[in-house]
């Protein structure tokens, strides 16, 4: 992974007035990255690259990770470089946020996905806990960086995958370890309540885990009670 550089701009004509996007450059898996960062809608936590996303990326590049025909989704897309990424590496992907950062994340689509292979991305709103009985129950994979931020979602978040996941579905979840936000506890207590869960990769400083998921059988799960 390698990132290039950063193009600040703004779209409106007096120079004097705050920068309003900011594109950070990357190339992963041979694919160059253009990722923009929209400012003026208030997209708070949503307009940040998180590192965990970058960590995501650097794992499927060391692991030669293919999506080739499968199915994925990506929770909480925010940018988009996770998902483009499954992309561009042939997954058919769609990138999930809140309805107010769906611009950003098309943005992103658009200028990072060639137009041959632009159907392979879908763009849609879904909150978690909410709205997930709109969505199939048959992804491959399911993608998430940084997800595991308030201790408030979590209830939604395991609903959420739980809904959109089976047997056979992976699940990728890189988060940053911070015990103030409860990730420790999310991910040692609350998550293997429901789901086989593992330490595939970890950063030197062991400050962000990527973890593989999958769902527990239901015989396991029983056998377990007894």
């Amino acid at each position: 992974m390698q990132e290039q550089q950063e193009n600040k701009y703004s779209t409106n004509s007096n120079a004097k007035e705050e920068i309003s996007k900011l594109e950070s450059r990357y190339q992963f898996c041979g694919h160059a990255l253009k990722i923009t960062r929209d400012f003026s809608n208030n997209l708070g936590i949503s307009a940040i690259i998180w590192e965990a996303g970058l960590v995501l990326c650097r794992y499927f590049e060391q692991e030669k990770i293919s999506f080739s025909g499968k199915k994925v989704i990506e929770l909480g897309s925010g940018t988009g470089i996770v998902g483009i990424l499954a992309v561009l590496l042939g997954g058919d992907v769609t990138l999930t946020d809140q309805s107010m950062v769906l611009d950003q994340i098309k943005f992103n689509v658009t200028n990072n996905i060639p137009g041959p292979i632009q159907q392979q991305a879908k763009v849609a709103a879904l909150v978690w806990g909410e709205n997930q009985d709109q969505f199939p129950t048959n992804f491959d994979f399911i993608l998430g960086s940084d997800i595991v931020y308030s201790s408030r979602d979590f209830p939604a978040l395991i609903q959420t995958l739980q809904h959109l996941s089976n047997q056979n579905t992976v699940i990728y979840i890189c988060s940053k370890m911070r015990e103030s936000m409860g990730a420790i506890g999310f991910h040692e207590k609350l998550l293997p309540q429901h789901f086989k869960t593992e330490i595939v990769h970890r950063t030197a400083d062991k400050e962000i885990n990527v973890f593989k998921v999958t769902k527990i059988d239901p015989v396991d799960g029983i056998e377990k009670l007894m």
